[in-house]
């Protein structure tokens, strides 16, 4: 059975100044803020940034600001670190269009931050069914992070097939340009990397 710390708990032991706790909480989002950087960074910025850069940004801001979240679940936190993190995406963004003077390619703060939520709720379909139910839904939100620690885990090639064709929506045939394969093992390599990750929540599942 798991012993992982429940989000509730550690987000109380921050705000007795756990320091310990708090690390131990934002470490755990890194993965899913990552996914959600690689997405809007593949859409906004032609991956002319580091998506790590800026996550770890958004995770030392998180980290100085604290004093500032007053949720107590952690869907009031992940909710508190995509904001954070779309501003520090919106404000690459419009440093890197002014350094190209790319007018075109400029994106409001708002359409940043619906970019950011667009690529979570993604993220919780990423292994379900194309029209859930209410309750399904649900259970794709609490499920987004661990399934973002799972993806992690996959081999480059996975992970990279997974990010462009769901969440920068690309085409099995743009795919295939960026990574140097055919269309069909593009959709071989899809279909391979959503049943390893199938298995692994499974795995991961029986474990809780």
């Amino acid at each position: 059975m798991s012993t992982v710390t429940p989000p509730s708990e550690l987000i109380g032991r921050c705000r007795q100044g756990d320091e310990a706790a708090r690390a131990q909480l934002f470490e755990r989002y890194r993965p899913y803020l990552q996914v959600l950087a690689q997405a809007q960074v593949g859409r906004h910025l032609r991956a002319k940034c580091d998506p790590s850069d800026l996550v770890q940004q958004t995770l030392l801001e998180a980290h100085r600001d604290f004093q500032g979240f007053h949720g107590v679940h952690e869907v009031e936190l992940l909710a508190w670190l995509r904001r954070i993190l779309a501003h520090n995406l919106f404000n690459e963004a419009r440093r890197y269009n002014a350094q190209q003077r790319d007018l075109a390619r400029e994106v409001s703060l708002e359409q940043m931050q619906h970019g950011v939520e667009h690529s979570s709720l993604l993220l919780g379909r990423c292994l379900s069914a194309d029209d859930p139910s209410p309750s399904e839904i649900a259970s794709e939100r609490e499920a987004t992070v661990r399934l973002a620690q799972q993806l992690a885990q996959l081999p480059e090639d996975y992970q990279q097939v997974v990010l462009l064709r769901i969440f920068e929506g690309l085409s099995a045939e743009e795919v295939a340009q960026r990574m140097g394969r055919s269309a069909g093992a593009v959709r071989m390599l899809q279909m391979r990397a959503l049943t390893a990750l199938r298995a692994a929540m499974a795995e991961q599942a029986i474990q809780f």
